[in-house]
C-alpha cells in the first residue's frame, strides 16, 4: 500500500490529491491567472488529507510536477515537496508535467497526443506521446508556424491540448488536428503515474533536485486586477 500526496503548480492551477495506490482520494485546485499558489498550496494539502481522513505522518511518498512551466509555480512547488519529505522522512518522486497532461486523453481514434503549455509568443512548450501515452519524442521549446508537428497530423489524426494550443490553431489548418485548449495540468493525473514510479522506487535525490525549467528564468508578476 501506498498513500502519496501529488503537487501540481506548473502552471497557472494550483492542484493538490493524495491517491492510495494510484487511486486518488481527495483533491482540490483552483486554476487562477494571478498565480496564487503561494497563498493556496498548503491550504489545500490541509483540506485534501482532512477530506481522505488522513495525516501527514501516513504519507509515504511526495510527488510533484516537476515542468516544464512556471518558474515561481514550480519553485513554490518543489520547495513544498521538499519540506514535507525531509520532515517526514519520505521519498520524493517528480512527474513531468506534459506527461501528465498527456493522461488527461483517452480517445483510441486518436494516432498522436501532442500536450503544449503557452510559453510566451508564438512559442511552446511540447512533447509527443502515441495513442498509449508513450512519450515519442522529448519535451522542447519551440516556435509555431504552419510546418510544426506536419510529421505527426500529415497522415495521422493528433489532439494538440493545453494552453499552448490556441496559437497553435491559428497557423495549423487540417482536418486531423483537434485542439483542446482546456486542458491544463492537474494533480488528478499525477495519482497513476507517482504510484507507478513508487513500485520502481523511481525517486529524485531531496537534497539536490531541481525543476526541469527548459529555459531560462523569466520573471512572471500577478495579474492586476
Amino acid at each position: 500500500m501506498a498513500i502519496i500526496l501529488n503537487l501540481e503548480t506548473a502552471t497557472t492551477n494550483c492542484s493538490v490529491s493524495v491517491a492510495k495506490d494510484g487511486v486518488v482520494l481527495a483533491i482540490k485546485e483552483h486554476d487562477t491567472p494571478n498565480y496564487s499558489h503561494s497563498e493556496q498550496l498548503h491550504v489545500f494539502i490541509e483540506d485534501v488529507l482532512k477530506d481522505a481522513q488522513l495525516e501527514l505522518s501516513q504519507l509515504e511518498a511526495v510527488a510533484v510536477s516537476k515542468g516544464p512551466g512556471s518558474y515561481t509555480g514550480l519553485r513554490i512547488g518543489v520547495s513544498a515537496a521538499k519540506g514535507l519529505c525531509f520532515s517526514l522522512d519520505v521519498p520524493l518522486i517528480s512527474i513531468a508535467t506534459l506527461e501528465s497532461m498527456a493522461h488527461q486523453v483517452n480517445d483510441n481514434s486518436l494516432d498522436f497526443i501532442i500536450p503544449l503549455l503557452d510559453a510566451r509568443r508564438m512559442e511552446v512548450y511540447s512533447a509527443i506521446f502515441n495513442k498509449n501515452h508513450n512519450q515519442i519524442r522529448a519535451t522542447d521549446a519551440e516556435i509555431i508556424n504552419e510546418n510544426s508537428f506536419q510529421t505527426y497530423w500529415e497522415n495521422s489524426r493528433v489532439i494538440l491540448a493545453g494552453s499552448g494550443a490556441e496559437k497553435c490553431r491559428e497557423v495549423l489548418n487540417s482536418s486531423n488536428i483537434e485542439f483542446a485548449s482546456s486542458v491544463v495540468p492537474s494533480s488528478k493525473e499525477m495519482g497513476k503515474l507517482s504510484y507507478q514510479k513508487y513500485l520502481s522506487k523511481d525517486f529524485e535525490d531531496v537534497a539536490y533536485f531541481e525543476p526541469y525549467y527548459l529555459k531560462d528564468f523569466i520573471l512572471q508578476q500577478k495579474k492586476k486586477k
